[in-house]
């Protein structure tokens, strides 16, 4: 499968699927993933565990880990999908930097069906309270590929392919 030199980045709130559709779309396309909270420092994770809803200056160290990602892949031309929430609008355009090589793919559906999966999830920082700041704080883009969760993981990334006009 070819690999364009493009960055994709897996945005929504938490619960949205963002881990599991981007492991998939790499798996399936070859492209590098990269665990976006894997780079949030210890405050934030010990913030979010106690249910507290991280700033925009607690998101700027994190942020700026994550660009510098950004940069580094497009510098080495790799393929590269990468997960974040990027709620606002500020976030995105910190992360893209206005490169048309860095998009987005917002995934959303439901807030009873987020609730569900967080209610589900075991063994993840972030608890299902937050899920209402989120949703507050989310700037929905205009310019994402916008997939509705209400579908499998399967059918978004087999759709994402082809919308990125790559073959399965």
């Amino acid at each position: 499968m070819p690999t364009p030199a493009i960055i994709l980045i897996f945005m929504g709130v938490s619960g949205s699927g963002k881990t599991t559709i981007a492991k998939l779309f790499a798996q399936k396309t070859g492209a590098k993933f990269f665990e976006g909270d894997d780079f949030h420092p210890p405050e934030n994770i010990a913030k979010m565990h106690a249910g507290i809803p991280l700033t925009d200056a607690d998101r700027k160290t994190w942020l700026q880990k994550l660009r510098q990602i950004i940069v580094e892949a497009l510098a080495k031309n790799e393929f590269t999908a990468l997960t974040c929430s990027a709620l606002k609008a500020k976030y995105r355009d910190e992360l893209a930097a206005g490169d048309a090589r860095v998009k987005f793919v917002h995934l959303t559906g439901p807030k009873a069906l987020l609730e569900q999966r967080l209610k589900n999830r075991r063994d993840h920082f972030m608890p299902p309270a937050l899920l209402e700041s989120q949703l507050a704080t989310l700037e929905p883009p205009s310019d994402a590929l916008t997939f509705s969760i209400e579908k499998s993981p399967e059918e978004i990334v087999t759709t994402l392919i082809h919308a990125l006009g790559m073959q399965d």
